[in-house]
C-alpha cells in the first residue's frame, strides 16, 4: 500500500511537470533571441498537443520502466529512463505531424524548448524526490526488512553493503542459516535455518530475502526461493558465478531465455548516446573553425616533401576491428620499410616504437608532430564512427600482437584523439603506465572526465608536453 502511494504522488508530479512546460517553454519561445516566423498561437490553444503528450507519456513511461523502483540504485540510471521514454514521446509527435498533419500550428521552436523544459523539470524533480527519499530512509521511515540466507564470506559482504548505505531504508532482520550450526553470526542475529524458512516468514516481518549462498549451493536453496514467492516475500539471489571484479553486469533476455551480461566497458546507453553527440559536434566545429589550418598544414606537407598529403595506416578499433586511421603526413613515403632498420634505436618500452631525433621524419613533419596538428584528420574518423574525441589511442596490428592478455582490455572501446596517456607526458611515461591509465579511463568513465581531459589536452598540445 505504501509503495503504490509513493509511486502514485511521483506519477502526479511528473504529470504536473509535464503540464507545467507548456506555459514554460510558451515564455521562453517568446523571450529567446532566436529568430522565428510568425506569432504565437494563444496558449488556451496547446491542450491537444498537451492532451496526446500525456497520453504518450503514460504509454512510453510504462514500456521504459520509469515507474519500477530502483532503492538501492543511483538516479542517474532513472534519468536515463525518462529521457528514453520522452525521446519516444518526441518521436511518436513527429510522425504524428508528418502523417496526420497534427499541430501544425506549434512552432519548431517551441516544440523543441517544451522537451527540453520537460525533461528538466522531470529530472529535477526525481532528483529532490531521491534526496527526499533517501533523508527519511535514514530518519528510520518507509524502510524494509530483509533476512539473508546464508552466513558465509557473501553473506558478510552483502549485510555490510547494505550497511554502508542507510539512504537505501534496508533494516537487517538476521540470517537464515543453511544448515544447523553452519555458519558464525551472533546468536541474536540467527532467525533459523533455512529447513524453518516458512514458519520465519510467518513469525517475523520481513519483505525481502536475499540469497547469499556459494554456487555450487543453489540448487539445495530451489524450495526456500519459491516459499517465499508462495509466501509473497521478494527474494533476491546474490551471485556469486564468476569473480568479476571491475566488470559490469546486467540482467537481460534472449527471445524469453534469462541472460547474465557481464561487461568491462560502459554501459550507459544514454551516456553513450550523448558521448557519441559530443564527437560529432565538437570535430564539426573543430574542422569547420580550424579549416584555415588544416588547408595551411595540406599546403605545407605537399611542398615540403614528395608524396601524399594524408598518411593512411590500418589500426585496431573497438573489440579489434581495424579501419584506416588518417593523419597528415610527417615522415617520408619510405618510413614503413625503413622501419626494422631502426628497431635497435627504439626508446620506448613495450610494443611500441618511439624515436625523439627519427630520420624518417620530414622537416615540417617534426613541426606538425611537436603541435599535434598532424592529428586534425582524425576528426573526420571521429565523424565516421571509427573514433572517439576521448579514449584510448588506437593501436597497429603489430603491436596488439604483442599485447598482454590483461592489455587488450583496451580494445573495449572506441579509440580516441586524446585520452589520460595524452594530458600526462605521452613519451615520457612507459608502456605499461600507458595502458594502466587508458584501463583506469575505461573503468572510471563519465562525460565530465571526456570533457575535463579535452580542457587538459589544450595546454598539453600548445607546450608540446611529451611530444616526441
Amino acid at each position: 500500500m505504501r509503495n503504490r502511494v509513493v509511486e502514485g504522488t511521483v506519477r502526479l508530479l511528473d504529470i504536473l511537470c509535464i503540464v507545467a512546460a507548456v506555459p514554460a517553454a510558451y515564455f521562453l519561445r517568446d523571450v529567446l533571441p532566436v529568430k522565428v516566423r510568425g506569432p504565437l498561437i494563444p496558449l488556451s490553444e496547446y491542450w491537444p498537443f498537451l492532451a496526446l503528450t500525456l497520453l504518450l507519456w503514460l504509454s512510453a513511461a510504462w514500456f521504459f520502466r520509469v515507474y519500477i523502483s530502483f532503492r538501492t540504485r543511483t538516479v542517474w540510471p532513472e534519468i536515463g529512463r525518462i529521457a528514453k521514454a520522452l525521446v519516444a514521446v518526441a518521436v511518436f509527435h513527429i510522425a504524428a505531424i508528418f502523417f496526420f498533419r497534427l499541430h501544425e500550428d506549434v512552432s519548431r521552436l517551441f516544440f523543441g524548448v517544451y522537451f527540453a523544459v520537460s525533461f528538466t523539470l522531470l529530472a529535477g524533480n526525481r532528483t529532490v524526490l531521491r534526496r527526499v527519499a533517501h533523508s527519511v530512509r535514514r530518519n528510520g521511515h518507509n524502510t524494509r526488512v530483509f533476512a539473508i540466507v546464508g552466513s558465509g564470506d557473501l553473506a558478510h559482504d552483502v549485510l555490510r553493503t547494505v550497511e554502508d548505505h542507510p539512504e537505501w531504508g534496508m533494516l537487517f532482520a538476521g540470517h537464515v542459516l543453511e544448515a544447523q550450526g553452519a555458519g558464525d553470526p551472533r546468536p541474536d542475529l540467527i532467525l533459523g535455518t533455512i529447513a524453518q524458512l516458512g514458519q520465519i516468514l510467518d513469525d517475523n516481518v520481513i519483505d525481502e530475502v536475499i540469497f547469499a549462498v556459494p554456487r555450487e549451493r543453489l540448487s539445495d536453496v530451489e524450495g526456500a526461493f519459491r516459499l517465499c514467492q508462495e509466501q509473497g516475500a521478494n527474494a533476491r539471489v546474490c551471485l556469486d558465478l564468476f569473480d568479476v571484479q571491475g566488470a559490469h553486469v546486467a540482467l537481460g533476455e534472449m527471445d524469453g531465455l534469462p541472460m547474465l551480461a557481464f561487461t568491462s566497458a560502459p554501459t550507459d546507453e544514454v551516456a553513450l548516446l550523448f558521448k557519441r553527440a559530443f564527437d560529432v559536434v565538437l570535430s564539426a566545429v573543430a574542422l569547420l573553425v580550424l579549416s584555415p589550418v588544416f588547408v595551411a598544414t595540406a599546403l605545407a606537407v605537399r611542398f615540403d616533401s614528395p608524396g601524399p598529403i594524408f598518411f593512411r595506416q590500418t589500426r585496431v578499433g573497438k573489440n579489434g576491428r581495424p579501419f584506416k586511421m588518417l593523419k597528415f603526413r610527417s615522415m617520408h613515403v619510405d618510413a614503413e620499410a625503413r622501419l626494422e632498420s631502426l628497431r635497435a634505436m627504439n626508446e620506448a618500452s613495450g610494443p611500441v616504437f618511439k624515436m625523439r631525433n627519427d630520420p624518417r621524419t620530414t622537416r615540417v613533419g617534426r613541426f606538425i608532430r611537436r603541435t599535434s596538428l598532424d592529428e586534425l584528420p582524425q576528426f573526420l574518423n571521429v565523424l565516421a564512427g571509427e573514433m572517439s574525441i576521448v579514449g584510448p589511442r588506437p593501436p597497429v596490428p603489430a603491436e596488439v600482437k604483442q599485447y598482454q592478455r590483461w592489455q587488450r582490455r583496451r580494445l573495449s572501446v572506441k579509440p580516441g584523439i586524446t585520452c589520460t596517456w595524452q594530458v600526462s607526458g605521452r613519451s615520457d611515461i612507459s608502456f605499461e603506465q600507458w595502458m594502466k591509465l587508458d584501463l583506469e579511463y575505461i573503468d572510471t568513465w563519465s562525460l565530465w572526465q571526456d570533457v575535463q581531459i579535452c580542457f587538459r589536452t589544450l595546454p598539453a598540445v600548445l607546450l608540446s608536453r611529451g611530444a616526441h
